[in-house]
């Protein structure tokens, strides 16, 4: 079965997109085995930097597309429907196409690939003032 970004749209929570692309990988299997040179060579071309820009910009750097889940860090753009060296080899349309790719955190990728939403803080944590300030805390609390 084919995912595409336009269907994943269509679920509203952060779940069913989880679910939507979740791949049930296991740590440790290869992707591209002996041709990972390929893989290397694709994520660091011209075109791919590019169009990865215009995924974060159309998803607002959010995980999975959802409005309020920031990401902080690394943004991962996503490939909904995995590539192969193959498809690299081939030139495969898939590998650049917009309707396979979605903005993911970096725990949210491990997740998709090899675990399940458990891993995944389902509800972002609500920022407060002076939160990151140890002694305004200890002071606020008294």
């Amino acid at each position: 079965m084919q995912k595409s970004y336009l269907e994943l749209r269509s679920l509203k929570t952060f779940e069913e997109r989880f679910e939507y692309l979740r791949l049930f990988g296991s740590v440790g299997q290869s992707t591209f085995g002996f041709d990972r040179y390929m893989n290397q060579a694709f994520y660091n071309s011209r075109e791919w930097r590019i169009l990865r820009n215009k995924i974060i910009v159309r998803d607002n750097a959010c995980d999975l597309g959802i409005q309020g889940r920031d990401i902080f860090r690394f943004v991962i753009v996503h490939h909904i429907n995995p590539i192969t060296a193959k498809d690299l080899e081939n030139a495969n349309s898939c590998a650049f196409d917009p309707n396979n790719l979605i903005c993911v955190s970096d725990i949210t990728h491990k997740a998709i690939h090899y675990g399940n939403l458990s891993l995944v803080d389902s509800i972002p944590k609500e920022r407060k003032r002076g939160d990151t300030c140890l002694w305004k805390q200890v002071f606020l609390r008294q």
